[in-house]
């Protein structure tokens, strides 16, 4: 046991920071998405050119240079503009130091994989906490020389991030490279040129409290009025005072429309993005706020009604309900979704699976139990080498989308989440809780096991189920033999309830009343064992 890792404590997490709500831009004229295209293009422009000033000051940025580039682009635009795209791309250049120092913790892990395996002969079995060494010599010669390539990228990313410098691209990477390979995404060049216009463009603005409507950049009135602030060279085109363009479409919040509503109403702010979905050929306008943070119960009260402890896995979540003491009780649950097709499909499956997860917890009043999932080092494919079904595997599991969603949906039912650490769950539940669970009419399966294995640490339980040890003899000398009922759990050392009628052939009823008194029998460690003994003295007549 001594090469197994330590495990996290459990921990309640925290409720969301902020709320975010869209909603579509109807019977728009083509005179509105004209200006909306022209302003999106103007500031795009400025904020790729903000953005490369960023990168260029590295680690040396301060408030002076930021200073500068705000009364650069202000003179090009407006102030409020020229803040917005100035937090815009300290936010985008603190993501992508992130993402570097992601990239620089996988390079790492691939290295210590290879020069692991590079280290054991050629053919050695590994075990199940350490691989072993390549199949074959040729295979070795070729990782050997990776090894030496991965070196080489981590050397050059972490001279990048001691001098501050970050690749970023506005637009996606992912669709910059589309570009080369248009054949493949069943792209004309103008229809990649159309998403690749609309993907840079900048219409987002910050709200401002006590500010007409929580936003004077990007303002929507309470019946719905959409109106923008025109920047200093399209301020020709405005069709209401200030240097104001106003849209044709109405706007309404389905989703959290009472909480804007307030919002608005209070001059609270209310950050607003517009964007286009060229696929769809609409527009979208998406309103965001922060909110206080959730006040989160003690872990003690969580734990109060029993857990619900859930498996994420590629294609569903198994989920078990569990007592107090860690008990398996009813049918393990499977929450089934689908990952295929396109991106707003997967996000649709995600939230319908979860919303059914989120309603069988509320009916039963159970917090969840969910693992704290991070799969930043198990992706290479140096980590599981030949298996590249299984790194597809964890690699399509939409883990962070999954929590972020789950967070926030909680938080609306009012639901706990208990965060735990997922080392060995998958092991040790099957090991422990999968065969005792298979009935003739119930097939339990590895993930419903794994299930039970969450549950049981999120309530602190071990993992492992009640067990027996074998006594000495058939005194009490081994210890009370179970690891489920904690010391202070009532009725944990009493009687078992007396039935009527014979129990067995040689206990008749009504006969036995002691029988199962532990502490009226002469056993070691019960009080009888301990009471004084005094002989009698002996009679006279003797």
């Amino acid at each position: 046991m001594g090469g197994l890792r330590e495990v996290a404590a459990s921990f309640v997490v925290p409720g969301p920071s902020g709320v975010a709500i869209r909603t579509r831009l109807k019977h728009l004229t083509a005179a509105d998405e004209q200006v909306l295209r022209l302003v999106g293009d103007l500031l795009g422009s400025l904020a790729s050119r903000d953005l490369r000033a960023r990168c260029a000051a590295g680690l040396e940025h301060d408030s002076e240079r930021w200073a500068e580039r705000k009364r650069v682009l202000t003179r090009e635009s407006s102030a409020r503009w020229a803040g917005s795209i100035t937090k815009a791309t300290h936010d985008q250049w603190a993501l992508a130091r992130r993402g570097q120092f992601a990239h620089m913790q996988s390079l790492q892990a691939g290295i210590d994989t290879i020069t692991h395996r590079l280290s054991r002969p050629v053919g050695a079995r590994g075990t199940k906490r350490a691989p072993g060494g390549y199949r074959s010599r040729r295979e070795w010669h070729v990782k050997s020389r990776r090894l030496h390539v991965l070196e080489e990228r981590l050397e050059a990313v972490r001279a990048d991030r001691e001098s501050g410098v970050v690749r970023v691209v506005r637009g996606g990477k992912r669709l910059l490279n589309t570009r080369h390979h248009l054949k493949e995404a069943q792209l004309t060049e103008e229809q990649w040129r159309t998403r690749w216009r609309a993907g840079r463009r900048f219409l987002q603005a910050d709200g401002e409290s006590g500010k007409r409507f929580g936003n004077e950049t990007i303002r929507v009135t309470a019946d719905g009025e959409v109106s923008l602030k025109l920047p200093a060279p399209l301020a020709h085109l405005a069709n209401a005072p200030h240097g104001r363009y106003v849209l044709t479409a109405k706007v309404s919040f389905a989703h959290r429309g009472e909480q804007w509503a307030d919002r608005v109403a209070a001059n609270r702010a209310v950050a607003y993005r517009i964007h286009e979905d060229t696929v769809r050929g609409r527009w979208y306008v998406t309103a965001s706020w922060t909110i206080p943070p959730v006040q989160t119960v003690p872990l003690q009260a969580a734990r109060a009604r029993g857990m619900a402890g859930v498996d994420t896995n590629a294609d569903h979540l198994a989920a078990w309900r569990l007592d107090t003491h860690g008990n398996p009780t009813g049918h393990p649950r499977r929450f089934d979704y689908d990952l295929s097709g396109t991106a707003a499909h997967r996000d649709a499956q995600v939230r319908h699976a979860l919303i059914r997860l989120l309603h069988w917890a509320a009916r039963h009043g159970l917090a969840i139990a969910i693992e704290d999932l991070d799969f930043t080092a198990e992706t290479t494919r140096e980590k599981h080498g030949r298996k590249k079904r299984f790194r597809n595997l964890i690699s399509g599991m939409p883990v962070s989308k999954l929590r972020a969603r789950l967070v926030s949906m909680a938080a609306e039912l009012g639901i706990t989440l208990v965060a735990v650490d997922p080392a060995y769950t998958s092991r040790w539940g099957a090991q422990h809780w999968q065969r005792p669970l298979t009935t003739t009419t119930r097939k339990t399966t590895r993930h419903d096991a794994a299930a039970v294995a969450i549950g049981r640490r999120a309530l602190g339980h071990p993992v492992r189920r009640r067990t027996a040890p074998p006594p000495h003899d058939r005194s009490d000398r081994a210890g009370h033999r179970t690891v489920q009922a904690e010391p202070a759990a009532p009725g944990r050392e009493g009687n078992r309830p007396r039935i009527p009628g014979p129990r067995t052939r040689s206990v008749r009823a009504g006969r036995g009343a002691n029988a199962v008194d532990q502490n009226a029998q002469h056993r070691s460690g019960r009080p009888a064992e301990h009471e004084r003994w005094k002989q009698h003295s002996l009679p006279l007549s003797f």
